[in-house]
């Protein structure tokens, strides 16, 4: 499988430069066609975090974007480290804002809770505190999360994936490396084992069960090439891997959709009644 593994992953190569053009362009246009000037990001001290926040500060300038630290008690200091070490190196002012006293008030009233309960409440928790300082700076959230874990469902709904634009949504996870590397985001965060940080130790590939470069490469045939299961246990992937990979991008279809809405009038909202975001301003 690892010489599958590797076309794959040949065929997820980026042409950095170019993509940053785009996506600097993105930012820029998305952010002032809807009349505002500013956007905030929830600053992890992760890669993806901080490929948003260096791009930003690329098409706005440093001054017009806000990263947001928002560390738990349980949270590693390192992360923190990295997150003020992007600020550096991108002339960003950070603002820290500890989520523990708001998310500990809830949880002292269910102990019993286990870690993905706490971990989707941590994520939802910093999402209110981006919303709450976008409206207080009159600017818009970007989003952060990339197209890997979005397409198996490895985020949190109205959590990490709420934003109001996401300019790395169509980046795989491994695609976020380099382009990471390629705007010089330091080298102590692109380099370290990914991690949403929810507890101590805790690893997102351990967690999911899988690597970024086995995953980007089945989702990249499943999905931008629409290949079937046949055709990918003949490019030499594990039937059973790929039927998992599947199995997750289906069952959180919900995650990535709007919320449903039941029909009852000839135009309803986002089905007959669908216009750019952008429409009427």
């Amino acid at each position: 499988m690892q010489r599958a593994i590797a076309s794959g992953t040949a065929a997820l190569e980026l042409d950095a430069a170019l993509v940053t053009e785009l996506l600097c362009g993105f930012i820029a246009a998305e952010v002032r066609k809807t009349g505002f000037g500013d956007v905030v990001v929830g600053l992890s001290g992760g890669v993806d975090s901080s490929l948003v926040a260096a791009l930003a500060a690329r098409s706005l300038g440093p001054e017009h974007v806000a990263p947001i630290l928002m560390p738990y008690r349980t949270s590693d200091p390192r992360s923190e480290a990295d997150a003020r070490r992007l600020c550096d190196a991108f002339a960003l002012q950070p603002l820290l804002i500890d989520i523990t006293p708001q998310v500990d008030a809830y949880f002292d009233r269910h102990p019993d809770a286990d870690r993905r309960r706490r971990g989707n409440k941590m994520a939802r928790e910093r999402m209110t505190v981006l919303f709450d300082q976008s409206a207080a700076r009159d600017a818009l959230v970007l989003g952060t999360s990339n197209k890997t874990e979005m397409l198996i469902g490895y985020s949190t709904l109205f959590g990490d994936q709420a934003s109001a634009l996401n300019p790395i949504g169509d980046l795989y996870k491994t695609q976020v490396f380099q382009l990471a590397r390629a705007v010089g985001v330091p080298d102590s965060i692109v380099s370290k084992p990914p991690s949403a940080d929810l507890w101590a130790g805790q690893s997102d590939e351990e967690e999911m069960g899988l690597d970024y470069a086995t995953l980007d490469a089945i989702l990249y045939h499943l999905v931008d090439e629409r290949r079937t299961r046949d055709e990918l246990a003949a490019l030499g992937f594990d039937d059973a891997v790929v039927d998992e990979i599947s199995r997750r991008v289906r069952t959180s279809q919900f995650k990535r959709r709007p919320p449903l809405i039941a029909k009852l009038g000839p135009r309803t909202i986002d089905r007959e009644f669908r216009y750019p975001r952008d429409w009427g301003l």
